[in-house]
């Protein structure tokens, strides 16, 4: 007789990279539309991974390296887009997206924008076509 349920473990996410042919399924570059209004709207199946992208404008390579560093430490990633009198890059990570997640990385990507001397220009989420 089984007194405890085994655990199982979490199912693997499928990883997937920025610049992989992949199609932007929703984007919220309005910071003051509600992320939970954006995904409702979207009418996305948010049980399945998707690859989140973080939009940030940095003023120099010192800010993004820092960022790198930090954001590394929660398994993002970061791609340069280009780089003029900013630095515009992405922090990405492969997950399952939520209202609550969207909302609290969007929060959290814009304190740390704000203590690199940036700013934040919102997030999408990519999946395949």
């Amino acid at each position: 007789m089984r007194l405890f349920a085994r655990k199982r473990a979490a199912p693997a996410l499928m990883a997937y990279r920025d610049g992989e042919d992949l199609v932007v399924l929703v984007s919220a570059p309005d910071a003051a539309r509600a992320d939970s209004e954006v995904l409702a709207e979207s009418g996305l199946d948010l049980t399945r991974p998707l690859l989140v992208r973080h939009h940030l404008l940095l003023p120099d390579t010192v800010a993004v390296v820092r960022a790198g560093e930090l954001l590394a430490q929660d398994g993002y990633q970061l791609t340069v887009v280009e780089q003029d009198a900013v630095v515009h890059v992405r922090a990405w990570r492969t997950q399952v997206l939520t209202a609550m997640s969207a909302s609290q990385e969007r929060s959290r990507m814009a304190g740390l924008a704000q203590r690199l001397g940036g700013d934040v220009a919102g997030w999408d989420a990519c999946g395949p076509r």
